[in-house]
């Protein structure tokens, strides 16, 4: 791989991983939250499904959302390479190819669904 494409990839895993490890553990929680309906007692009427829902309709929320999600495929798919070459692993060019491939789509899609909002 070339100079300029790895410190791309290098670049996506260090924010998808700073990301993925402050932002993400709480985003899941209010998502499972959100997706029970109505919350338990003690939670927030904030954190009910509609108002979860308008959060994602605003274009700030869809930019964090894709933000978070986009950086976190980036960072899964690198480390998956990176730990798939220390086991022994040698065919770098295809896991490169079909890991950084399903970030991609993963990628797009989020955009894709989060225009649909």
């Amino acid at each position: 791989m070339a100079k300029v494409n790895k410190a791309l990839f290098w670049s996506l895993f260090a924010a998808g991983g700073t990301l993925t490890a402050f932002v993400f553990p709480v985003l899941a929680l209010i998502t499972l939250i959100a997706a029970h309906g109505s919350p338990p007692d003690g939670i927030p009427e904030i954190m009910k499904f509609e108002q979860m829902q308008g959060l994602l309709a605003n274009w700030f929320g869809k930019l964090a959302a894709f933000g978070t999600v986009s950086l976190a495929l980036w960072h899964a798919a690198h480390r998956l390479r990176v730990g798939l070459h220390g086991l022994g692993l040698r065919a770098d060019g295809l896991v490169a190819v079909v890991g950084y491939g399903i970030a991609l789509v993963g990628t797009i899609l989020a955009a894709y669904w989060l225009v649909q909002i």
